[in-house]
């Protein structure tokens, strides 16, 4: 063995007692004094060059709102980096992960660049993901017209898991909301985080859905940044992040120069040179379906663990939706239904309601502890009558990568979370089908009143998602199978497909431990 090995390992032992000692010591700093705000009012929104051109289309549409779907990832970056560009009052932005990487370094720029303009920029993010960032957050919350907030933070900000283990309940609760609103006019709501993968700017494209929405939703939205800008898990990173160096801002421009100039950036530079997004949207071409759209999202206090059901937006989608009657449709690509669910599911199926599911199959997962949480429920949803699909990981090569498919760039990871039902309502958001979404993270999304959008959905189940995944059967002797359709032939697979045995040896032991509420 490396004689190097050992002594690494002591200084991060050393490091991590260290950091329990100090984090054992040590407070959440006070919130008094922090500066409240709020988002643009109407009046200063529709003297914007998006309020001149929205407020004609949006007050032909009296409560309701305007939804454009961005299924392209290449389309989902250029939409966000249009609307900064654009925007002229504010820019307020909410995130579970920002990557620190090209696509993540080119949005950081854009607000960078609105603030030059004068635009009053808000973002807060969610410190679970922020390891690599320090640096970069705390350039840009010295700039005058940003301010950065961090929801949960971490005192010790090398060894994240020092908070776990010294403040597991508040650590464990994490701000899960995607949300990116311009001059209070038009937002951008689903599952998307920023960074790479989401856009598919890598080689692990994750199959993603959110919505461009303007009209009544917008201003819901806003106040419900409002709330979370302001609630008590929503710390200025000037107490929690090292100051940043003078030159930081230009650091930060000279960054991002350099990433643009990237080959591997071209495509990104080129669909957004190419991009009519803005200008369609002013003049009022671009295609929105107008519905009655209802925004659900949990009580920011969600994430101190001091909400009751009705603050929650478990509680807000059963209240916003019909109880199925015909057909549901759920894309979730963490499914842990539960035992409760699985007794939902089972009386709708009872009911005569046909009810599809897709996730990922193990394969495509990123989280393997979640599939263990899903994985012992199969044969009881396939007995009831649940159709169960688990989306393939697509293969890497660019001829045999299908095309864009009905929830964006095709991908080797599901990552969308939907659900249509009666061809009637249609839900689009951050929410999974999982005990963390429903218990412990906070939560966003919209719940839209389209026929139309719901039928899409609908007819995607029916046409495209076969080819894309594996269909899960259980056979005459009650034994799971999984159907892949390839090449106009069906190939049956008698276990998880295109997965060693350790890894299903590994899914299988997590599944007799007793951590379901934790996935």
């Amino acid at each position: 063995m490396n004689a190097s090995h050992p002594i690494a390992l002591c200084r991060v032992l050393t490091a991590l007692l260290w950091g329990l000692l100090l984090a054992g010591c040590a407070s959440l700093p006070s919130l008094e004094g922090r500066e409240m705000s709020w988002a643009i009012s109407e009046a200063e929104a529709r003297e914007t060059r998006l309020g001149r051109g929205l407020f004609k289309l949006t007050d032909s549409h009296p409560g309701l709102s305007g939804i454009h779907s961005l299924l392209d990832a290449h389309d989902a970056f250029a939409a966000r980096m249009s609307l900064a560009r654009a925007a002229e009052r504010s820019l307020d932005i909410q995130y579970y992960i920002w990557r620190n990487d090209m696509t993540g370094t080119l949005l950081f720029e854009a607000l960078h660049a609105a603030a030059d303009r004068g635009v009053r920029v808000r973002l807060l993010l969610d410190d679970n993901n922020t390891k690599a960032l320090d640096s970069t957050l705390a350039i840009l919350d010295s700039h005058a017209n940003i301010e950065v907030r961090l929801f949960n933070p971490f005192l010790v900000r090398s060894v994240r898991t020092v908070g776990f283990i010294t403040d597991f309940s508040r650590a464990n609760r994490r701000m899960h909301n995607k949300s990116w609103t311009v001059d209070n006019l038009a937002t951008i709501v689903g599952g998307r985080n920023i960074g790479d993968e989401y856009f598919g700017a890598d080689d692990i494209l994750f199959t993603d859905l959110d919505v461009l929405a303007v009209g009544a939703v917008v201003r819901d939205v806003s106040q419900d940044f409002d709330r979370y800008w302001g609630s008590a898990s929503a710390y200025p990173a000037a107490l929690i992040l090292p100051d940043a160096p003078e030159e930081g801002l230009a650091l930060l421009a000279a960054a991002s120069s350099l990433v643009e100039r990237d080959p591997a950036a071209a495509a990104y530079v080129e669909a957004l040179r190419a991009s009519r997004f803005v200008t369609e949207l002013v003049q009022g071409r671009l295609n929105f379906e107008w519905a009655k759209t209802r925004l659900v999202s949990d009580s920011p206090a969600k994430g101190l663990g001091r909400t009751s059901r009705v603050d929650r937006v478990t509680g807000q989608i059963a209240e916003a939706i019909e109880g199925p009657t015909k057909r549901m449709d759920m894309v979730s690509p963490y499914f842990v239904p539960t035992e409760r669910g699985v007794a939902s599911f089972v009386a709708l199926a009872d009911a005569g309601v046909k009810v599809r599911v897709l996730t990922n199959s193990l394969d495509a997962t990123d989280v393997a502890a979640v599939h263990s949480g899903y994985a012992r429920y199969r044969k009881a949803l396939l007995k009831a009558g649940v159709t169960l699909y688990e989306m393939r990981r697509l293969g890497p090569e660019p001829e045999e990568r299908p095309k864009a498919g009905p929830f964006g760039s095709s991908g080797s990871s599901l990552h969308a979370k939907t659900f249509a039902v009666d061809g009637r309502q249609l839900f689009i958001g951050s929410f999974n089908f999982d005990p963390r979404s429903a218990r412990l993270n906070t939560e966003l999304g919209f719940v839209i009143d389209s026929p139309a959008l719901t039928r899409r959905l609908h007819r995607t189940f029916d046409r495209h998602i076969p080819p894309l995944a594996y269909q899960v059967l259980l056979d005459e002797n009650g034994r799971l199978y999984w159907l892949e359709q390839h090449k106009g032939r069906e190939i049956r697979h008698r276990s998880e497909p295109r997965t060693p045995l350790w890894k299903r040896a590994k899914v299988w032991i997590l599944s007799l431990l007793p951590i379901e509420s934790l996935l």
